[in-house]
């Protein structure tokens, strides 16, 4: 019984990625440098931002933002202008609008 009860426990782990973020305050703190543009065609990245931390996906653009720092699977902080950034993302209204227009910054997120 305990065995099964690990490995169900193991398997459940292994399926429930999301993509939790943290907007930190400095730019040091950072894991990524984001910069949110005024035209999704702009963006490597459209974002859907999820209400709830079990509809977030795993780099998929579905965003779950985090209360906590120590929560987050990456931390991000929001940049003023585009040089600055590693990544570009635009919010989009619905969730199935997100994911990925430029697969090469994909690796950002991981």
């Amino acid at each position: 019984m305990k065995f099964f009860f690990t490995i169900s426990l193991l398997l459940v782990s292994l399926f429930c990625f999301s993509q939790k973020v943290y907007s930190v305050k400095y730019a040091n703190q950072a894991d990524i440098k984001v910069f949110v543009v005024k035209y999704e065609n702009q963006a490597d990245l459209k974002v859907y931002k999820v209400k709830y931390q079990n509809e977030a996906g795993k780099n998929d653009g579905n965003w779950f933002f985090v209360e906590h720092q120590n929560q987050a699977d990456k931390k991000i902080f929001f940049v003023e202008y585009e040089n600055q950034a590693d990544l570009k993302v635009y919010f989009v209204s619905y969730k199935n609008q997100a994911g990925w227009r430029n697969k090469n910054k994909s690796h950002l997120m991981y």
